[in-house]
């Protein structure tokens, strides 16, 4: 469990170990969840695809993964034993963390010591020193906790995510615009600013969750189907939202599901 102090903007945090590569046959898909992720490979590294870029993440560095609103391919660097530690912010956390841009770090994977420099570097000699599990959790959550001491809460951008989230994706800019007072450009320049992207991105990546959320947990589609017309227009709508979050359809997808996307989503 997360610190108390970092209860509210942390969605998790996780191991991950493998013996070596995911199998062959695995997809090896990690699908949007809107949120921002820490990584820790403390054993070997990982290679991650996002469209049609590379990010290679080496053995004992920190990195950050802005938000992303594609599928990610995912597997270890080397086929030897692998360990990761993650901690996912929601959208609600990660600008009370580091001071970014958002919008360029949007569907990247980016070195830790690259976006804050010294503090990260300092931060990845003591997480090498330790081989203790535990004891890197206790690091980096001091890290954090520094450095949400550094910032202030941005009221009207987290009533909006709060809404957001609470309706499950289904409020609209305009119900957004009303209930602050403020227009749909104001919004999205505020969310840029603190996410990365727009509120009516972040609320269809969070519709699309809650389906995905029951599906990776070993839902079947029919038992899904009234959850989906309560989210989406019609069966079409929901293909589309499927596709542009995972690359592939429902059947292909039943088959190949793995330990990793399966954590990714119900941890």
């Amino acid at each position: 469990m997360p610190h108390p102090l970092l209860n509210r903007y942390v969605a998790k945090m996780y191991v991950f170990e493998s013996s070596g590569r995911l199998p062959a046959m695995d997809r090896k898909l990690i699908v949007p969840n809107a949120n921002f992720k820490l990584t820790l490979t403390y054993r070997n590294g990982i290679v991650a695809g996002i469209g049609d870029k590379t990010f290679i993440q080496a053995e004992n560095k920190l990195s950050l993964a802005g938000l992303i609103d594609s599928p990610v391919i995912l597997d270890s660097h080397e086929d030897a034993q692998t360990g990761t530690i993650i901690i996912e912010f929601n959208p609600l956390g990660a600008y009370r963390f580091f001071h970014l841009s958002y919008a360029e770090v949007k569907n990247q994977i980016v070195d830790l010591a690259d976006l804050i420099g010294n503090h990260a570097e300092k931060l990845q000699s003591q997480l090498v020193e330790t081989n203790s599990i535990a004891v890197k959790l206790e690091l980096l959550q001091s890290f954090l906790i520094k450095q949400l001491e550094k910032t202030v809460t941005d009221p009207i951008y987290d009533y909006c995510i709060g809404r957001i989230l609470g309706t499950d994706g289904l409020l609209t800019v305009t119900q957004l615009e009303k209930e602050t007072g403020y227009s749909s450009r104001w919004l999205h320049a505020k969310f840029s600013e603190h996410l990365g992207t727009g509120p009516k991105n972040l609320s269809e990546i969070t519709r699309f969750k809650q389906f995905y959320q029951a599906f990776s947990a070993g839902a079947n589609y029919q038992s899904l189907k009234e959850q989906i017309y309560h989210h989406y227009h019609d069966q079409s709508h929901f293909i589309r939202a499927f596709k542009r979050f995972t690359g592939s359809t429902l059947t292909d997808l039943q088959n190949s599901m793995n330990e990793l996307a399966t954590k990714h989503y119900t941890s």
